[in-house]
């Protein structure tokens, strides 16, 4: 075969995203965290770049004056909260820049030493001071982290008389302890990882039980646990003894405690010999009881979720907006941008230069983001207006082809915008995703969302006998003779998916 050059010329079309898009759509997808990390980085990184402030809108003349470039930045002066509100007309105004943050006041450079702090730094009333004082409580507790288990039991361990040997055991205990206070590993794999035969006098596994006795007193309750037979026991011999049913809770508990699991309570009062009021109580005694101990204190810290859009109502309609605190107002430095000087192509000139396009973009970016997110958010509220008057039960069912169709955008777009972003609602704060839901047909030819459904079956079974719980099969009648179309195998799904258990297990004595 001969191998030689040629020339070829073909005639075809391509997409090839270039680095503003790539750029829009990369803000498009980021959360509400992320894109102030990404705000910050660009503001660290590009020194045109910067945050807006008060001064330069009082006396806007003071950059216009310099030159082109300088009239330049201040018409590319932007917010990341652009179009703050937006009803379902839609208003003709433009976006909105007049609230502005106000400046701090400034330090002399050169303070002289022997001045007064009072000359520079205006205190606050004694009256303001001391209702901060009165509403600020320990500053340490509320920012210091949280205590766990680990932390807990290592507390009571030292005020705890105890030998070197038996804390050298308790040691190897809290090392077994889960999350939830219970021992994992069984006591003789403990005892065989501490034995040491070369020693003169080897460990027993009666010292291990020993030592696990003593620390199965510590708090919580129950901690130090093998199952959770033994945890409740542990609770309950911490309890008064003239605590009432006592004795009898911890009967069932011994010997029955499967019977109580299954809720086969005909055989649970046929074996105990109590009767049914009796039982009652002892249910109300053992239900007090605490089955994971250690989840009383190793929480986990909790995850603020910051809303992108807020939405309220105002004059019986529903308006939504931009959170304006979720990012920082930022613009071109217009003292930087009139540094440029066109016929200079020196290499500090070309930086500049560069600078300069790439804030132009980032800025244009991040108004692209927000009004494609207040566009998309505008869009649902409007589709889902039910829910916001009247609750899950009259949500619609919306897929992301409404929403695109709607605004015109491709069905990746609307995924993007709505994935990890969150509206806040007089109902709760909601992830957009969450207004989306797929539909079930009904006898009038209509449709039903699944979300509807979902709430539906959880009013359904939060309004049953609790002696006699409703079956799937009987809520997918019930759901049938409200006209919607469900089966068996559906309402078992929604009910899982909503973390609440069979029929079996929600039955109850009353």
């Amino acid at each position: 075969m001969v191998m030689k050059a040629s020339l070829q010329l073909k005639l075809g079309q391509s997409l090839t995203m270039t680095p503003q898009l790539q750029q829009a759509i990369r803000l498009l997808q980021l959360s509400t965290l992320d894109l102030q990390q990404e705000i910050q980085q660009a503001l660290e990184s590009n020194p045109m770049l910067e945050t807006s402030e008060d001064d330069d809108n009082q006396n806007p003349e003071s950059t216009d004056s310099d030159n082109e470039s300088s009239d330049t930045s201040s018409a590319e002066e932007s917010s990341t909260t652009s179009d703050t509100a937006t009803e379902w007309d839609e208003s003709e105004n433009g976006p909105d820049w007049s609230s502005e943050t106000d400046s701090p006041d400034t330090i002399p450079d050169d303070l002289p030493v022997d001045t007064a702090w009072d000359d520079i730094y205006q205190s606050a009333p004694a009256s303001a001071a001391r209702n901060d004082d009165e509403n600020d409580h320990d500053f340490e507790t509320r920012n210091s982290p949280t205590e766990t288990l680990q932390d807990h039991l290592e507390w009571q361990l030292n005020l705890t008389p105890m030998s070197e040997r038996d804390q050298a055991i308790a040691h190897a205990l809290m090392d077994a302890v889960d999350n939830h206070g219970y021992l994992t590993s069984p006591l003789e794999e403990i005892h065989s990882g501490m034995v040491d035969e070369s020693d003169e006098d080897p460990l027993e596994l009666d010292e291990v039980e020993a030592v696990l006795h003593r620390l199965q007193h510590f708090d919580p309750p129950g901690v130090f646990a093998r199952n959770l037979q033994e945890c409740l026991l542990i609770q309950l011999n911490q309890l008064p003894p003239e605590t009432p049913w006592l004795a009898q809770a911890r009967l069932v508990i011994t010997h029955y405690i499967n019977l109580l699991g299954n809720r086969d309570y005909a055989q649970l009062l046929r074996r105990s010999r109590l009767k049914e009021e009796q039982l009652r109580d002892v249910l109300a005694l053992i239900t007090g009881l605490n089955p994971r101990p250690g989840d009383a204190l190793d929480q986990a810290e909790p995850d603020y979720v910051i809303p992108d859009v807020i939405v309220r109502k105002h004059n019986e309609r529903w308006r939504v907006e931009l959170n304006p605190e979720i990012a920082p107002r930022i613009r071109v430095n217009a003292s930087y941008a009139s540094l440029i000087k066109r016929a200079d192509s020196s290499a500090d000139n070309t930086y500049l230069r560069d600078q300069l396009q790439e804030a132009k973009w980032f800025i244009k970016s991040l108004q692209s983001r927000n009004e494609t997110l207040l566009k998309v958010a505008t869009r649902i509220v409007e589709h889902q207006q039910g829910f916001l008057d009247h609750g899950e039960e009259a949500m619609k069912p919306l897929i992301l082809s409404d929403i695109a169709q709607a605004v015109e955008m491709h069905e990746s777009t609307i995924s993007r915008v709505t994935t990890q972003k969150y509206m806040h609602t007089p109902r709760g704060i909601f992830e957009l995703k969450y207004f989306f839901s797929s539909h079930v047909s009904t006898d009038e030819g209509g449709e039903c969302s699944s979300t509807a459904i979902r709430a539906m079956i959880k009013k359904l079974i939060a309004t049953e006998t609790p002696k006699k719980p409703l079956s799937d099969s009987k809520i997918a009648a019930m759901l049938g003779d409200q006209g919607i179309k469900v089966a068996r195998r559906t309402v078992a799904k929604y009910r899982e998916a909503m973390h609440i258990p069979p029929s079996n297990e929600r039955k109850r004595l009353v």
